[in-house]
Parts: C-alpha cells; structure tokens; sequence
C-alpha cells in the first residue's frame, strides 16, 4: 500500500512590495531534505500570481507524507521580474521553514507562519494547507448464504466455503478473500467480512469478481462444487434478486443435458465505508502525548566516566540524549502544548537517597512536565548530577504511570505515546508483561530504545511483533511495544556518526497502525476538522 499523499495549498498574505508601480508578482518554490540529508533541493514551484500582495496558489504539492520521519520543508517566495527561470534573477520576498507533521498536526492542518529572511522588514505571512489524497479508502462488508449445494461427502453433507477472486487487465485472477468453513450444511450461512474495495476491485467498479465454492477436506484436496461470477458494482445493489447466483460446475454442465446448477448463492447484506487513516484523527483533533522514561540504573557505568552510556561530554551527545533528540524531534509535531513528563527510573533520589522507579527528572512530583525536547534534556543532565544510579531495573511503574494518564481519557481525542530509553538489562520482566497486557486496552503505545552493547532478548519478547505478549494467561489485546536496539543506527562503528532519520523512522513506524487498532477496536470515528476561519487579505 503506497505511503498516504498530501496536496499543500500555499497562501501568503501581506507579502512585501518590490514592484515600484505596481505590485509584486508573487511565485512560492519548495525545497524538500532527503532523510539524513541536510542539503535542499527544490521540490517544485507554484505558478506566478500578478500584482498580488496576498496570493492563494492554484498550483498544488503532492508529498508522500511518512509519519516516521521528520520532513523538513522550506517556502522561499520571489517577486518575478522576467521570464528567467534562474532565482536570483528575482528579487527574495522571504521564507518560511516547517515540517510536514507541523502542517498535518495543526488545527484543521492548517499552518499560518510568519515569512521571514530580509533584516528588519516584515515580510507577510504564509498560510499552509495539507488534506490527504483519496486513493479509494473505502471498505466493503459482505454477506452471503447458499441454498441446497451439491452434496460432497459420502457419509454426511458438504463443508462448504468461498474463495473470491478479483480479475486482472490481462484475464487472469487473483485470490483476494476466502470465507470461513460451514460444516456439514448444503445450506450454509457465511459470517459478514470486511474487504477494502481496493483489494476486491482495485477501484474498478465494473472489474470481474469470480467466487468459487468448495467442499472442504480435511487432506487440502478441497472439491469443486461450482462457481459464479459478479462485480463491485453489482454487489453494491445490496440485496435483491440480482444479487442471487447460481453456482455452476462447467464440467458437470458439459456432461449433463438436464444439469441446471449446483445450488445458488445470496447476497444477504452489503454496506460501505471509508476506512480511516491516521491523518483522519490528527486532522480530527486526536492529541499525542509524549512521555519519556530514562534508565538510571548503575549498569549503565559511572556517569563521570567516559565509557558510561550517561556520560556528559562537552564535545557530543550520549546515546541517552541522541536516541531523545531522533524520536522527540518528530513526535513533538503532534503535541499541541510542548510539555512532556519527563521520568527516570532504578536511581537513588534526594533526599533521603530512597531508590524511585518513577522519579520526576525536573524535581517536580505533582507536574514532571518539561517545556520542549530541549527541556527534557536539560533536566536529564540536570538529574545526572543530582541522584546516585542504583538498580534494579523496573519498568513496571513508569508504564502503569502512563496507564493511569490514559485510562482517564478514551474517547480517542489523546493518545500516549511512552519512550523508554534503557540499557536493557530488566528485573521485573512478569509485572511489566502484565503492565504492558493491561495497558493494550488503553489510547498508547509503548517505545523501547536500548543502548549499550548488552543481549536485549528480553526487549524482543515485550516487542510482541513475533510472539502476542500475555501475562496469567491474557493476551495482550493490541501490540502496543515496539523495540529498537540503538546500535543497529551507529553508522561506522561508535563516535562516527548516527543515522538520526533511520532510528526514528523505525522507532514510529508502528504507532499511526496502533493508534488506528486503538481507534477500531472502540469503534471510535475521527471527528470532522473544525474549519479554521480564513485570515482576511
């Protein structure tokens, strides 16, 4: 499935004059970054408005919008004074630098930005708009019952089921959904599923459905009972006598004269709706809050040593701060308010050095909020100083932390996301499988990122991709975890370098489907967007 698009709309207002009888003729040129990549490279330009102060751009920009990743943006608007394409040809009437998460998590994905770049002039604003390109989200629910099938087995009667196949441009079909078995029934009843159209039709409403139905054995030698074909279009007529079909055996209809068909079968119920995406609930107001948990605990090494994995230096940052920084930088987009509970656990904390499995890094038990990512990273140094690393190492209470945040809200307006930043080595592995069971029912999701050079076995079993977490016989009802180990974004071995893009794209790829599971799961729709009112010119 191709990554979502967006179209960006650019508008500016009050731009800057530099036309001496008459106004600016305004043109807006992107330039993107590739992941990694701090060089700018023009993306596209809008055409060229004339003589106007506040342009709203008909040209628009499709970008592949990937959650994961920090898309960095920059709007650079000229005055056109000639034909030539070369910009410094025109004269600059500033610029405007964002993200593309900053413009989707906006209200109504909306962005108004103040232009900027020309010493001690205003320069105007420039208002950005992003909506999501439909490619055909929608989902179908079908269901379908059969009367007197051709009976299969010598002693008892047929185990039926039905494969459905969408066709292709060259004839041929390809499998696209296959029913469950009815046992021992020539008059089956099949449960109602849901299959996006996409996958049924790939759009193409008229495109033939071919649906085969098969005596089910338990060998995999399934037998043919007969088959019939159809299409999106009509399927969607719902049920009436055009949706009953008779199944035909073509061989059995060759051999026989008097052979009418091997039973029929009825479309009992159709419906369809749009499938929601993530962009549908960050557009509806759907909140992230971001909560970081760090790993005090005194297997990291001395902190005034320079092999710790706490380890200050003046010259770069730790893995502790680097592996903040990749995953902070993107998820604050989608944080309206900026303030992250920052907490650290398995250290002994002032003052009376009690060891704390939750302690607030800014000192502050009723409100562990820091203001920005920087924030957090000055009161992790600032802790580091202050608390003695100690152990064990518990994870339990800083996700039941979060828990309890999110369990006062479930209406899908907030959703929580936990960064845990550890050097892996867990104590309390059975409290924080059941912390972690309890926690899928709830709006979050939970982010390991392990440091350091220990066996992090522990960390893939919470992870939960291979193997469903469950604590006392329950199952996780949600993967919640997603486990990253630090190393593997170390580009050329340690102090060389870092692949900041590579790890967060992997540390979020998994929350816009989480979150999406949280959301179906309670049958919860995305709020339409409220519309912003348009700044007048």
């Amino acid at each position: 499935i191709p990554a979502t698009r967006v179209e960006l709309t650019v508008s500016c207002r009050q731009l800057l004059d530099r036309d001496t009888f008459s106004k600016s003729d305004p043109v807006c040129v992107l330039y993107t970054q590739r992941p990694g990549s701090h060089q700018w490279r023009e993306f596209g330009r809008t055409e060229v408005i004339n003589n106007s102060l506040n342009p709203d751009f008909l040209h628009k920009f499709v970008l592949d919008y990937c959650f994961e990743e920090r898309q960095n943006l920059r709007f650079d608007l000229y005055d056109v004074d000639s034909k030539s394409p070369d910009l410094s040809k025109h004269d600059f009437l500033g610029q405007a630098f964002c993200t593309l998460g900053e413009i989707v998590g906006s209200a109504g994905s909306r962005l108004e930005k103040p232009l900027t770049g020309i010493t001690g002039k205003k320069c105007g604003t420039i208002i950005l708009l992003a909506e999501e390109l439909g490619n055909c989200r929608d989902v179908a629910t079908l269901q379908f019952c059969a009367n007197k099938l051709d009976k299969k087995d010598f002693f008892g009667k047929s185990d039926p089921f039905m494969v459905f196949y969408r066709s292709n441009e060259d004839g041929t079909f390809t499998i696209c959904h296959k029913t469950e078995v009815v046992r021992n029934t020539l008059n089956p009843v099949w449960a109602a599923f849901a299959i996006p159209v996409r996958v049924l039709c790939n759009g193409d409403h008229d495109r033939a459905i071919k649906v085969e139905i098969y005596d089910w054995d338990r060998d995999g030698s399934h037998d043919f009972i007969g088959e019939f074909t159809t299409s999106y279009r009509e399927l969607a007529r719902g049920q009436s006598h055009f949706n009953v079909y008779e199944v035909v055996n073509p061989r059995k209809k060759m051999k026989k004269k008097k052979y009418l068909n091997s039973g029929t079968v009825t479309l009992l119920s159709f419906a369809v709706e749009a499938e929601h995406t993530f962009l549908d609930y960050i557009r509806g107001g759907t909140q992230l809050n971001f909560t970081v948990a760090i790993d005090f605990t005194a297997s990291n090494g001395n902190p005034s040593q320079p092999t710790s994995l706490h380890y200050l230096s003046p010259f770069q940052l730790n893995a502790y701060s680097l592996a903040l920084r990749a995953v902070g930088d993107i998820i604050q987009d989608y944080d309206s308010d900026k303030m992250f509970p920052a907490l650290g656990f398995g250290a002994k904390v002032p003052p009376d050095g009690h060891v704390s499995h939750e302690f607030p890094l800014n000192g502050d038990a009723s409100n562990p909020a820091c203001h920005g990512i920087a924030g957090v990273l000055e009161a992790y140094q600032r802790s580091l100083r202050h608390v003695q690393l100690y152990g064990p190492t518990n994870f339990a209470p800083v996700v039941n932390h979060v828990a309890r945040s999110a369990a006062t809200v479930l209406d899908g307006s907030q959703y929580f996301v936990l960064l845990i930043i550890t050097d892996g080595v867990i104590s309390d592995m059975a409290q924080t499988k059941e912390a972690i069971v309890n926690a899928a029912k709830l709006p979050m999701s939970i982010i390991i990122v392990g440091v350091g050079q220990a066996e992090f076995d522990a960390m893939v079993e919470l992870d939960g991709d291979d193997i469903r977490i469950s604590s006392r016989g329950k199952v996780a009802e949600r993967d919640i975890v997603q486990f990253v180990p630090f190393r593997d974004y170390m580009t050329g071995g340690p102090g060389a370098g870092l692949s900041m893009a590579g790890l967060a794209r992997e540390v979020l790829a998994e929350i816009p489907d989480q979150l999406l599971s949280y959301m179906k799961a309670r049958g919860i729709k995305p709020p339409i967007p409220p519309i912003s009112p348009e700044t007048p010119p």
